[in-house]
Formats: C-alpha cells, sequence, structure tokens
C-alpha cells in the first residue's frame, strides 16, 4: 500500500505557535472535505511531550520550567524550534488505498520511511528505517545515517466526525544542534524525575550527514533544497507551493 497522491505541500513560512492544535485542524478538514493534505512546517521553541509524562509527580514544576506541549499519543519528549522541519501527511483512511488498513499499521510507517529516504537521497543523504538507542524519542521507524538518528516519525489514527483519518508525522533535523537538542530534552526529563536520559551522539542532523558524504559544509539553501525535495516526492510537484501563515 502507497501513501495518498497529495496535490501539492503546504510550506508554512512563519513557526507554529501550537502544531498539535494546527494538526488537529487539518484532520477536520480532511474529514469534512475527503481531501489529502501535506504541510511541511516549523514549531515555536518547545517540547511535545506525551500525556503520559503529565501523571508523574515532577509534572508541575517541569512545566513551569520548560515550554510544552501535550500530545494525546505515545512516544517520548520531542523538541521544536529552528533548525528542525516538521511534516504533516493527514487523509481520510476511508477512501484510497488506505481504505479498511487496521490502525497502526507498519505499511504507512514504512511508505512514509521510503518517501522520506528518497527525498534525502536527492540530497546525496542515504538513510534507512532503524531504532537508535539513546536518542530521544526512539523507534524503529526512525531513519538514520551511520547509526545516528535523522528522522523521527508517528502515526495517530482517529475518528473525527465519524470519519477515519490518518496522521502520518515526521520530525526532520535539518540543521539543528544535537548536543542543545538532546541538553533540552535531558533538562527536562531531569525536572520531570523520569529517571531517562539520552545520549548526543545518538543524534545528527541533514547537514552534518550532508557534509559527512560531500566533504565540505553544506549551502544556505540546504534547508530550502530539502523541502523542493519532499514537496517533490510527496506531491509529484513542487508548484503550486502554498506558502501559509
Amino acid at each position: 500500500m502507497s501513501l495518498p497522491v497529495f496535490g501539492f505541500v503546504s510550506v508554512h513560512e512563519r513557526p507554529l505557535a501550537d502544531g498539535i492544535a494546527a494538526e488537529a485542524g487539518w484532520m477536520a478538514s480532511a474529514a469534512r472535505t475527503g481531501r489529502a493534505a501535506a504541510h511541511l512546517w516549523r514549531g515555536e521553541p518547545g517540547l511535545v511531550v506525551p500525556r503520559s509524562c503529565t501523571t508523574l509527580p515532577g509534572w508541575p514544576a517541569a512545566a513551569q520550567a520548560h515550554r510544552v506541549l501535550v500530545r494525546a499519543s505515545g512516544g517520548g519528549v520531542v523538541p521544536q524550534g529552528p533548525g528542525l522541519l516538521n511534516l504533516s501527511l493527514v487523509w481520510r483512511a476511508d477512501t484510497g488505498a488506505t481504505a479498511g488498513a487496521p490502525s497502526g499499521t507498519e505499511v504507512i510507517y514504512r511508505a512514509l520511511c521510503e518517501g522520506l529516504a528518497s527525498a534525502l537521497a536527492r540530497l546525496g543523504v542515504v538513510a534507512a528505517p532503524q531504532a537508535v538507542r539513546g536518542s530521544f524519542c526512539d523507534g524503529r521507524f526512525n531513519l538514520a545515517v551511520a547509526g545516528r538518528k535523522l528522522v523521527g516519525t508517528a502515526q495517530s489514527w482517529r475518528r473525527v466526525a465519524g470519519a477515519p483519518v490518518v496522521l502520518a508525522h515526521a520530525v526532520i533535523v535539518v540543521d539543528a544542534d544535537p548536543q542543545a537538542l538532546t541538553a533540552a530534552a535531558n533538562a527536562f526529563e531531569r525536572d520531570l524525575g523520569s529517571g531517562r536520559r539520552y545520549h548526543a551522539e545518538a543524534l545528527t542532523s541533514v547537514a552534518l550527514a550532508w557534509q559527512q558524504a560531500h566533504g565540505r559544509a553544506p549551502d544556505a539553501d540546504l534547508a530550502s533544497r530539502l523541502i523542493t525535495a519532499l514537496a517533490e516526492r510527496f506531491a509529484g510537484l513542487v508548484a503550486p507551493r502554498q506558502f501559509a501563515a
């Protein structure tokens, strides 16, 4: 099973204050219109955490010390901010290729990873799905380069206004500093009292992977080229690139 065909990718120029709320709105739109939608966006600096974090004794102090958004799904802490790019794919599951697919299907994860890897390959970055021990929000459908996590993925199935809707999501480390991202995640986990700790050497970025592959620092337009590659791969075309507020 492949992912739906998306007519275009909406590229959001300004960082979204609440990506979770935005994704909920996109899912509601997909339920209402039946149209698949693809979005590329950045979040404001902060952390997205699973609801399970709110049950720990250290939650009040951690929530006060850090800017956090709580998501309904599982997983772990995920940083947001400059140098990180989010891809959100949303569609109704009762139409097209995904009709009747079971919730949480691996097939969608594999199709998402294949599309992401294909887009990265256009930049000369070779990535493959694997779990990376020591990385935040680890899972076997990460994308990694040389054993270091580069992309995290997630999937959510919800019934919205009576229609089953799928959200397939990826967070790509474009040129953010792995040390800084890991330090932010560790500071939150410390204040939360979870006992979890992550390792910066488990993480890399598109910029670092590109530099290792080409032997020099990437050009300043790396992020723009990545956006174009993702739009071409998931929408089948670059234009029209819809810039949304």
